[in-house]
């Protein structure tokens, strides 16, 4: 799917939280805000940056334990209003882009997109 930035995003994570699948995390707080973002929870990796993680990737284990279902990173993109990316996966309110132009990856709010036809 393509999208049509609508709002512009910057990114207040310089430094996300990235591990593969199989890691050990240490999960946290739920997100709690006024945007409709559900089921993202703030993990730790020891010796590692902390970040929000979607619950989709996360097996709970005991306590605030979990497992990686898959590879994750934060990434968030850097966007701009009148920008096209390719979405490739939705997830609780955010989108895994592609901007075609600058060749780089990162989740965007869905808020700030607009669907377009191919």
């Amino acid at each position: 799917m393509n999208y049509l930035v609508i709002k512009a995003h910057r990114s207040e994570f310089p430094n996300p939280i990235s591990f593969k699948k199989g890691a050990l995390i240490i999960v946290g707080e739920k997100y709690d805000g006024p945007e409709d973002w559900e089921d993202w929870y703030y993990c730790t990796i020891p010796g590692h940056e902390s970040g929000w993680v979607p619950r989709q990737i996360i097996e709970r284990t005991e306590g605030d334990a979990g497992q990686a279902l898959e590879d994750y990173t934060a990434m968030e993109l850097d966007v701009d209003e009148g920008d096209v990316l390719t979405g490739a996966r939705i997830l609780n309110g955010w989108v895994w882009c592609r901007h075609a132009a600058a060749s780089i990856e990162g989740w965007v709010p869905l808020e700030n997109l607009q669907p377009v036809s191919e």
